[in-house]
This record gives C-alpha cells, sequence and structure tokens, in this order.
C-alpha cells in the first residue's frame, strides 16, 4: 500500500475528527431547546436523507444483502444509538470542552481491543503514547493536577468512549464488502430507525419546527456533517489503516471542541487545560511513529 493512499486515508480520518469535535458543541448549543433523544432521532434522520441523495447523485448501488444486515444493525446500535445517547446525556451535566477532553480515551481503548482481538502490534512509541494521553485527560479533566474526580457525566462520555472502540474495532473486523458511503447510509438509517420508538413524539416534532436559524444550522450541521459526512469518512479511513492508528487522530478532537467552545459557547480555558492539550498532541506524534510502516503482531 502506497504511502500517499495511508496520507489520504488519515486526511480522511482528520477531517471526521475535526466535524465531531464540533459536534458537542453543536449539541451543547442545542440541548437547551431539545432534549437528547430528539437531537438523536433529528440528527441521523437528516443524516440518512443527505447520504441518500448523495447516493443516488453519485450512482452507487444501494442493494444491501441479507446477509449484512445483522452486521449493520451491531454497528448501528453501537455507533449511533448508544454511543450518541452516551454523549448527549452527558452534555446535561459536562461542558462541551470537557467531553471533548474525555473522548481522548477512545484511542487508548481502541489499541488495546486491537491488540487482542486484531492482532494489531502494540509498539514502545504507541504505550508512550497512551501513558502521555491518559496524563493529558486527566489533567484537563479535574482541572486540577493533583485532584482528579468524575462525576455522572464524566462517567458517562467515559462510557462512550469504550463503546467507541468496540464499535471501530467492529467495524474494522466485519469487513463488508459494500462501498463505504453505502454502509455509513444504512448505519445512519438503521440507527435513525431504532430511536424513533423511543424518543419521538409529537412535542419532539414542535420543538424542532420552533428552533431559531442559529440552532436549526446547529442541527443541519450534526445531520450532514457530522452524522453523514464524519462516519463515511471514519469508514474509509479503517479500510485502509490499523483501528488504533485511526484511533489515535481522536487525541487531535479535544483541541477542536475547545477551540470552537470558547469561540461559540464562551467556555472558559485555564491553564491546566492548555497543558494537557499540548501533552495530548505530543501522543499523536508516539502513537504514529513510523506512519508508512505498518507492522502486526505475529
Amino acid at each position: 500500500m502506497s504511502t500517499r493512499t495511508r496520507m489520504i486515508a488519515s486526511f480522511y480520518a482528520l477531517l471526521a475528527v475535526a466535524f465531531w469535535g464540533l459536534s458537542f458543541v453543536s449539541t451543547k448549543a442545542l440541548l437547551t431547546s431539545l432534549d437528547p433523544g430528539t437531537i438523536l432521532v433529528a440528527r441521523f434522520a437528516i443524516g440518512a436523507l443527505f447520504l441518500f441523495i448523495l447516493l443516488l447523485f453519485l450512482r452507487i448501488p444501494l442493494l444491501l444483502p441479507v446477509r449484512y444486515l445483522p452486521h449493520l444493525i451491531i454497528l448501528s446500535i453501537l455507533g449511533v444509538f448508544v454511543h450518541q445517547f452516551l454523549q448527549a446525556t452527558a452534555l446535561l451535566t459536562i461542558d462541551a470542552s470537557d467531553a471533548g477532553w474525555m473522548i481522548a480515551f477512545a484511542p487508548i481503548f481502541t489499541c488495546i481491543l486491537s491488540f487482542l482481538f486484531l492482532h494489531e502490534r502494540l509498539t514502545f512509541p504507541k504505550m508512550i503514547g497512551i501513558v502521555a494521553a491518559v496524563c493529558g485527560v486527566l489533567m484537563v479533566t479535574s482541572n486540577n493536577l493533583f485532584v482528579f474526580s468524575f462525576d455522572l457525566g464524566h462517567n458517562l462520555m467515559l462510557l462512550s468512549t469504550f463503546n467507541w472502540a468496540v464499535y471501530s474495532i467492529l467495524l474494522k473486523g466485519l469487513r463488508i464488502p459494500l462501498p463505504p458511503l453505502t454502509v455509513t447510509f444504512y448505519m445512519c438509517l438503521i440507527g435513525s430507525l431504532l430511536t424513533v420508538p423511543f424518543f419521538a413524539s409529537t412535542e419532539s416534532f414542535h420543538a424542532v419546527s420552533t428552533l431559531e436559524w442559529g440552532q436549526l444550522l446547529h442541527l443541519l450541521f450534526l445531520g450532514i456533517f457530522v452524522s453523514g459526512i464524519a462516519y463515511y469518512y471514519w469508514t474509509k479511513a479503517l479500510q485502509v489503516l490499523e483501528a488504533n492508528r485511526v484511533s489515535s487522530f481522536l487525541y487531535i478532537e479535544p483541541l477542536v471542541t475547545l477551540g470552537a467552545a470558547i469561540l461559540i459557547l464562551h467556555e472558559k480555558i485555564i491553564l491546566i487545560s492548555i497543558l494537557g492539550g499540548l501533552i495530548l498532541i505530543g501522543s499523536v506524534i508516539f502513537i504514529n511513529k513510523g506512519f508508512s510502516t505498518p507492522t502486526k503482531r505475529e
């Protein structure tokens, strides 16, 4: 596999992470008017509609072999229903910037799970990166170098990161032989349909219809760019790169969230958060050391 192909895949992963980093801010902004369940149904319904139109425009086949339906249902439950509901609920009690920092635990879980189940090699630079990332996240989450504690929101975010690691491992391991855009469309569609019985109601539709323009733009961004394009790019990256290497890009997500939270939500930043962010960036360098030469544990 050429270096150029791997670099393009890395660019897809980077864009997906950037969109997801902004998603915490958009979700936090919408929670003033919508409940987590309504946001979940609306954003993935928008995402599924957008991807359907894109598939028709690009003339990509929509045919889905029945034998892969269970795979997509499992991926939709983990990657759409469970993951996004945990995050939206967590944002009821924690800042968007805290949620962004917490997602940095996902590559740690992914690296360990890919070592155990995908036989991907756990090198010394990756182990150093994991340790550095843990230290950085602990610093920014607790806002204190010596005192560390979790509340319910942080616990839900931590659970969502482990869930995302499992999702990434399954997405990589199941190897569904369909175009990435088709896989993403069916995940959005199935995930949206699964959430409707739990959260859809007359009050929910009314709440969405009364959103202000600014909030409506946040919802459209979540549906098109976060639920649609970002999941598509993530799937394409996993087709080329090792699961733990793709997941390492999530270390950049907190920085995107932090910047957006300051500019849009006017959340405050403290020195310890900046230091933790620098440590997280350093961990990306360690984990991606030897980028062009993939190795696996035999």
